[in-house]
């Protein structure tokens, strides 16, 4: 720029951060295309050493039912859902639906014993909330109480390459790269935001992130059209676009991705005891995947330091089986605090000019 005094070129060029986003799964996309609406002047990258189909999203069933984090007030929880149910309403209600895989599904969530809670924090959101009648408990007889909805679901990878796609359309950068450290970055980017899932067990040195096994089963039975979620949430039913997800497992503390044939065996008789008719199913595939769990999502500012150098960073990861439930609502939480990051660096580059 011809002319421009220093002050001017400082300026310009604190207009234009550099954010890079680390992980592609679905909260390191959500999370990027939230900050490339809120501050489309910052130059923003995605970089992650997988993509989808081999991120844990690819695995979840990606039911909008929302999972509780104790560390979490319920009242937080309850916004984060109804801004990611009111968003995802509003694509599942408009031309870009089955492109972006979203779409509304009816069922029942039943339960053996009473549940504690008869009325869930979530059930003025979801659509049609009320007890299950007399008459449609007859198709569960080992079931004594259940509660009908209907809920939005999100069939991966679709959804995933629909935010890419939309990323690159508002001029994201999406690299592939693995970042052994975030300090790595600190010379490349001014704020770094970490949505790295499990792998912020290694990379945020976080001991209370630990891995949330889930085995889950891909079928195809076009026929089961209402989802069924056995009340503790161990067995499900839930009915996509292309196929059905059968469940599933929580096996806290597991790392191994390998499927294992005895819990095959167990989802798929677990499923049929609650819809027979799963028996008829076909294409059997066997999905595995490691929800990063903790007893609240990390949403959090830190700053690194070394050497009299700093790096923003902004935490986002942890959020267990409940990701889909709340990913644009902690999406819109960690968009603030990049924002509160982009202000500082202004501020403290507006304090070195004076």
């Amino acid at each position: 720029m011809q002319g421009a005094c220093p002050c001017q070129l400082c300026a310009l060029e604190m207009a234009a951060p550099k954010v890079a986003v680390v992980g592609a799964g679905l909260i390191g996309l959500s999370t990027a295309l939230c900050i490339s609406e809120a501050f489309p002047s910052c130059r923003l990258s995605v970089l992650s050493e997988q993509f989808s189909p081999n991120t844990t999203g690819d695995v979840a069933a990606g039911m909008l039912i929302p999972h509780t984090y104790p560390g979490t007030p319920i009242h937080v929880q309850k916004q984060w859902f109804k801004e990611t149910f009111t968003y995802l309403f509003a694509i599942s209600n408009s031309a870009e639906a089955s492109e972006a895989g979203i779409h509304l599904v009816s069922g029942w969530q039943v339960f053996k014993t009473p549940p504690k809670d008869q009325v869930p924090f979530w059930s003025d959101i979801v659509l049609g909330f009320r007890p299950m009648s007399a008459a449609e408990l007859q198709k569960f007889p080992q079931h004594r109480s259940g509660q009908a909805f209907t809920t939005l679901k999100c069939d991966c990878p679709p959804y995933l390459l629909w935010l890419e796609k939309r990323l690159r359309a508002n001029g994201v950068q999406v690299h592939t790269r693995k970042v052994a450290d975030l300090w790595e970055l600190h010379r490349e980017y001014d704020v770094v935001v970490n949505c790295t899932g499990i792998g912020a067990h290694q990379l945020g040195g976080d001991p209370e992130l630990l891995p949330v096994r889930g085995q889950v089963l891909k079928v195809h039975a076009p026929w089961v059209k209402h989802f069924i979620r056995d009340g503790d949430g161990s067995t499900y039913v839930y009915p996509g676009i292309d196929s059905v997800t059968l469940g599933g497992t929580r096996e806290k503390g597991s790392w191994s991705l390998s499927p294992d044939p005895g819990t095959t065996k167990d989802i798929f008789d677990r499923c049929c005891s609650l819809e027979p008719s799963l028996q008829r199913a076909q294409d059997v595939r066997v999905k595995v995947g490691l929800r990063p769990s903790r007893s609240s999502v990390r949403l959090q500012r830190e700053v690194l330091s070394r050497g009299g150098a700093k790096l923003l960073v902004v935490h986002s990861y942890g959020h267990g089986a409940g990701g889909f439930s709340v990913h644009r609502g902690t999406a819109k939480e960690a968009t603030r605090l990049v924002g509160e990051c982009i202000a500082a660096l202004q501020g403290s580059s507006s304090r070195a000019k004076l």
